[in-house]
């Protein structure tokens, strides 16, 4: 057994990496407390996917502890992405609106091992806008735009409309599944390679294949073999197809 320098800084990478993860742990608590009753704190430990929240405290999406990350976190990791999510907008399935921020923390290697996500319920301020929004209206209209003033600035990017807050690894999987297979807009049944094909990549894209056995889940969905989704990612990888006997149905 290797007791060098490199085996010694390693030891002490990963016990830096079990505090690291017990502090953000022992602040979850405190951190909800702090924002209020329309906040949930969750941490995921990343090295534990899919069953990654180790540490939840709120319940605006009534998750647990062994849930799974949300399509958007999934996303995030696939791309390699180590920077923050700061205030970015995101909707429950039964329509609340939530303003959302996802803290990454790395390990002594640069691997992404904990998120810490900060979700807080809006819907109350929204509505409370709109109302405003109307009364001020209701006292006439505004000037009109000067041809020469600027205009208005685009909307920013990171609004992610029916963020799949899952309970399960199962119930996750099925979201992201139904979710590229919709946006294909062509029935499972009337697809042919070219549709299974952008699913499929649509599905790597978004950091579905992180998941264990989600091959297995998305060949049954398309109606395919498991060996014709692989192939289909390493087509989209360049890679080498898969050997084996190919069969009509696929």
């Amino acid at each position: 057994m290797s007791t060098g320098p490199r085996s010694t800084a390693a030891r002490a990478g990963v016990a830096a990496e079990g505090e690291t993860l017990a502090t953000l742990r022992a602040l979850v608590p405190g951190l909800a407390a702090a924002l209020g009753a329309d906040a949930e704190v969750v941490l995921h430990d990343l090295r534990k996917l899919p069953r990654s929240i180790v540490a939840v405290a709120g319940e605006i999406t009534a998750r647990q502890v062994g849930d799974p990350p949300t399509d958007v976190l999934l996303r995030h990791l696939k791309k390699g992405r180590t920077e923050h999510l700061i205030g970015y907008s995101t909707q429950t399935a039964d329509g609340r609106e939530l303003r959302s921020s996802t803290l990454i923390f790395c390990g002594h290697d640069g691997t992404p091992i904990a998120a810490l996500c900060i979700n807080v319920d809006i819907s109350d301020w929204v509505t409370a806008r709109t109302l405003l929004a109307g009364v001020v209206d209701g006292y006439g209209t505004p000037p009109a735009r000067e041809a020469t003033e600027a205009p208005a600035a685009p909307v920013p990017a990171g609004r992610y409309r029916g963020e799949a807050f899952a309970h399960s690894v199962e119930e996750l999987v099925s979201a992201m599944i139904e979710e590229a297979v919709a946006a294909s807009e062509v029935p499972v049944s009337l697809m042919r390679k070219e549709h299974k094909l952008a699913v499929v990549r649509r599905l790597d894209e978004r950091g579905l294949f992180l998941i264990r056995d989600s091959v297995e889940d998305t060949a049954a969905a398309l109606k395919v073999t498991r060996f014709t989704v692989y192939n289909y990612l390493n087509e989209i990888s360049g890679a080498a197809p898969t050997r084996r006997r190919r069969r009509a149905s696929d």
